[in-house]
């Protein structure tokens, strides 16, 4: 049974560095579990990872399901011994065979006891970087266990893909520590009421820009993060990277026009604008007049989201957030 210090840390600490680091330094003891290698039918993706404390607690999965069990007990003998363990599950093991890996699939862990083969302080300064909002990646060599972090313009499609990985020399894991992704909506409309626990169910921090307060109140958005500013104070203090997407929702050039200008200046991956075609070309000539480029404006998803035939305020946050995630991967301009 989990116990109730167990939960706090685990909602307190929701990157898996974090905690490994947390617990490492409370002299629980960790391990760093980390899936380095899928094959078929896996269940978790590569870089999915699970921390194992030395006294049997856990937080997050390599595969969902019984893998775990013999993980953990692994784990805890690699942080008794003080090594790096490469451990391998496929079709012949009853644990993978319960957890669905049966039609071919392989997945192999890498162990990292924290202390011994990771050091404390490669797990603090990604807990820094995450912290900034700077992404890192970090090479371990499988055999060896050896890791240390690099350039990440060594590894530029690893990046923008988030695809942690091995590499062609069979031998080095990439995992790739990006900052979390952000969706700041400027709006808080009906709208943004779907799309708020979608964004967050699909790993966004959402934060929503609304100096209007019938609209930006806590009972409409309970446990949100709500600024009250005008957009272009708000998104000056969040700062807008090339890991935010921005969606404007008001239909009011005084709220989504600065805003709008902002992100044009910044590398945000995403820009969507909600109205029709009309809305939307008077919005470029606005742009237009304050000095903003066609090449710029190309960046603007407008009207926002796919083409779906969405109607709802549900389908149109589907429609975006699909959109987004289309962008990011470099599936749609």
């Amino acid at each position: 049974m989990t116990s109730g210090t167990e939960q706090a840390d685990a909602a307190r600490f929701e990157n898996a560095s974090e905690l490994a680091l947390h617990w490492h330094r409370e002299g629980i003891g960790a391990v760093l579990c980390t899936v380095v290698q899928t094959w078929g039918s896996a269940p978790r993706r590569t870089g999915s990872q699970l921390v194992v404390g030395g006294d049997g607690r856990i937080e997050g999965s390599v595969s969902g399901g019984c893998v775990e069990g013999a993980v953990i007990l692994e784990a805890q003998e690699a942080l008794a011994q003080g090594a790096h363990k490469l451990l391998e599950f496929g079709v012949s093991d009853d644990d993978a065979f319960a957890v669905g890996l049966a039609c071919g699939g392989t997945i192999k862990v890498l162990l990292e006891p924290v202390g011994k083969t990771l050091d404390e302080e490669t797990l603090e300064a990604l807990v820094l970087a995450r912290a900034e909002r700077r992404p890192l990646a970090y090479e371990v060599n499988l055999t060896g266990g050896q890791g240390h972090l690099v350039n990440t313009a060594s590894y530029p499609d690893r990046m923008r893909m988030d695809r942690s990985g091995v590499e062609e020399d069979g031998e080095t894991f990439v995992a790739v520590h990006n900052p979390p992704l952000r969706l700041i909506l400027v709006g808080a409309v009906h709208i943004a009421k779907a799309l708020v626990p979608m964004a967050r169910i699909a790993g966004y921090d959402p934060i929503l820009i609304e100096p209007r307060a019938a609209f930006g109140s806590a009972e409409r958005f309970p446990g949100e993060r709500i600024l009250d500013d005008w957009p272009d104070e708000a998104v000056e203090k969040l700062g807008l990277d090339a890991r935010t997407a921005l969606v404007l929702l008001t239909h009011d050039p005084k709220l989504d026009d600065p805003a709008l200008m902002a992100a044009l200046r910044a590398e945000c991956f995403y820009i969507g604008a909600l109205g029709s075609k009309r809305t939307h070309g008077q919005r470029q000539q606005r742009m237009i007049a304050a000095g903003f480029s066609q090449d710029d404006l190309a960046r603007v998803h407008g009207p926002v989201g796919l083409d779906i035939g969405a109607a709802s305020p549900a389908e149109i946050a589907v429609s975006i957030l699909a959109e987004m995630t289309g962008v990011l991967r470099g599936k749609v301009a």
